[in-house]
């Protein structure tokens, strides 16, 4: 993951530097100056293989001269072969269109060139139509490569940012999707939620209406840290203990001496990161375990650490625990809480997480989670 970003930051700089436009002209000109440099090395040793001598200065004035005519035609050239791309549905006539142009190009810096370098070389007598006309024929071969080769690098280049920008596009419309399925996933909890809590202060009005005002109080309470972090998909830990503790504060209320709970957080990791509302419906499922289904008080204890690397959360509780005929597909699979946190775990981590169910050998049920370490 920490590669994928860092190559996604250096492509992005790469981009930016591109984009200046002095930046792209000192590349075209620097690597014309190789070029010549390169081409007059070879002018050199193929004079001295037949056995004669030409002044350095003279043939590095030779090679240089037509590579900054090619320098400056290198805009040109990759603009025509953006406007003029050779694709599969019009291969033939771009060819043709290429080939046209090319040879006109060709040829007009071989003209401008040839009166350019023979004053030079001290051949300007010998400087006709005659000669200029040869002198474009004999290089015509070398300067059509060039040409060609630069259009080649146009296309490849333009191939390899449609190819970025393609793989970008599909990147974004990706995360769309799950950032999409998150948010859907997480808006099921609100309503399941307080549907429960709704449920639990209708039935204290008539029994006791002071607790039912402090749950009131609290479900405001909670609803406020709730809406604060809306559009969040990842909180910090210790932001999701006051989710949670809000939540106990109401439970306690609606059960009373029924519901005892204790939680216990390793200080070191309350700037890890986890799922917004992700111990919500684990500590719900818990609770009605063993609140719901045991004739005596209902405890629940939470405790949260580091461990290899990982943040291990664990829920108990002291009800009954799982049935021996009881998987834990088939437990996750009944209620909305469970499923709900299962489906967002894979979309954020994929594989790198753990979601157990097992029971304790004291009694009860204990919920592990566990999630990458990421502050």
């Amino acid at each position: 993951m920490d590669n994928t970003v860092g190559s996604e930051e250096t492509q992005s700089g790469v981009n930016r530097l591109l984009a200046r436009r002095f930046v792209r002209v000192a590349i075209i000109w620097i690597g014309w100056t190789l070029v010549g440099l390169f081409f007059t090395s070879q002018i050199l040793v193929s004079y001295s293989y037949m056995e004669k001598s030409i002044p350095f200065d003279k043939a590095l004035f030779w090679q240089l001269s037509i590579c900054y005519l090619w320098a400056l035609a290198t805009p040109l050239v990759f603009w025509l072969a953006r406007r003029f791309r050779i694709e599969r549905h019009n291969w033939s006539r771009r060819l043709a269109l290429h080939a046209v142009v090319g040879l006109s190009l060709v040829a007009t810096i071989c003209v401008v060139h040839y009166p350019i370098f023979m004053p030079y070389l001290g051949r300007a007598q010998d400087m006709t139509r005659s000669g200029a006309f040869r002198y474009v024929f004999f290089n015509l071969d070398r300067e059509l490569a060039i040409y060609w080769l630069l259009v080649m690098m146009s296309h490849a280049l333009n191939y390899y940012n449609s190819f970025r920008q393609g793989q970008l596009q599909s990147a974004q419309l990706r995360t769309q999707l799950v950032q999409s399925q998150l948010e859907a996933l997480k808006m099921q909890l609100h309503p399941h939620f307080l549907f429960n809590t709704l449920h639990s202060i209708s039935a204290l009005l008539n029994k006791d209406t002071e607790a039912a005002r402090r749950m009131i109080t609290r479900l405001g309470d909670f609803l406020r840290l709730t809406l604060e972090n809306a559009g969040t998909q990842e909180v910090t830990l210790q932001e999701e203990m006051e989710f949670l503790n809000g939540y106990l504060e109401i439970e306690r209320i609606r059960f009373r001496d029924r519901l005892t709970t204790s939680v216990e957080v390793e200080p070191g990791v309350l700037d890890v990161r986890v799922p917004n509302l992700i111990l919500q419906p684990i500590v719900e499922n818990a609770m009605r375990h063993a609140v719901a289904t045991h004739s005596q008080a209902g405890r629940i204890e939470i405790t949260a650490f580091g461990r290899n690397g990982c943040l291990r959360i664990q829920v108990k509780d002291n009800g009954p625990g799982l049935a021996s005929d009881q998987t834990l597909a088939n437990q996750i699979g009944k209620g909305v809480g469970l499923s709900n946190t299962k489906a967002r775990l894979e979309r954020l981590y994929g594989s790198e997480h753990l979601l157990e169910l097992v029971n304790d050998p004291n009694g009860g049920l204990v919920v592990t989670l566990e999630i990458p370490r990421r502050e």
